[in-house]
């Protein structure tokens, strides 16, 4: 398994670079969050082998799990998925990110939460670029309202915002929801707001996104392989 995740991570490694280089973006200008949900402990630990640092997780129990048999390795751990707020306490306590806040709810118990020995918690919030119903995320109006509220919270640090795009082949219908988090991105800032991050981008669309800005991208099956779920 060491030689073939090696392989794709060296892959997507070198599809970031190409990525920024066309973009005329230097290549650390782009983080790649390695996302492991569904994959077990053993594999974040041959990532880690091969250098890779920042993990993402869509699940609270896997966080939980993963963040504890890990926990003497150097791993920054990002919570992207949906998030219930009886659930916070655990991101609150092992997550150094958590990309998808959605409401102030649960910004504010993951701040009352945040012990007081760790850093701020640093947070994005998530934004439904492409209005679906299934999807998470505020809608783009209330962006402005929540980015701020959250930033006035006491244990948590503002860092950018977060999108999942819908799902589609149509490269510029992909590009223009990249766009309008960009652009939303840079009201926030005119407002007022300091922020630097962009999460946005995941295995098949990375080069998109970070042509559009990404600041980080959330990779999964390029790097750990396709997923098998539970039935």
């Amino acid at each position: 398994m060491t030689d073939s995740l090696s392989t794709r991570l060296q892959q997507v490694r070198g599809r970031l670079q190409a990525a920024c280089a066309a973009a005329g973006r230097p290549a650390e200008a782009v983080t790649l969050l390695a996302v492991s949900k569904t994959f077990p402990a053993t594999d974040v630990q041959e990532a880690h082998a091969c250098g890779q640092r920042a993990f993402g997780e869509n699940y609270v129990q896997e966080l939980q799990q993963k963040s504890e048999a890990l926990a003497g390795l150097a791993i920054e751990w990002h919570f992207i998925g949906p998030l219930q707020s009886n659930k916070t306490r655990i991101v609150a306590e092992r997550a150094h990110w958590a990309h998808s806040i959605d409401r102030l709810k649960i910004a504010e118990r993951l701040s009352a939460q945040r012990p007081d020995e760790l850093p701020p918690l640093n947070v994005c919030v998530q934004v439904n670029v492409s209005g679906e119903d299934s999807k998470s995320g505020c809608a783009p109006e209330e962006a402005l309202a929540l980015a701020r509220a959250v930033a006035a919270l006491p244990r948590l640090r503002l860092r950018g915002l977060m999108c999942i795009p819908e799902p589609t082949e149509d490269a510029a219908r992909l590009a223009a929801q990249f766009v309008e988090l960009r652009r939303l991105k840079e009201q926030l800032a005119a407002e007022g707001l300091a922020l630097d991050t962009l999460s946005m981008g995941m295995s098949a669309d990375l080069e998109l996104a970070v042509a559009e800005g990404a600041t980080v991208v959330r990779v999964g099956s390029a790097i750990f392989g396709q997923r098998s779920y539970p039935l």
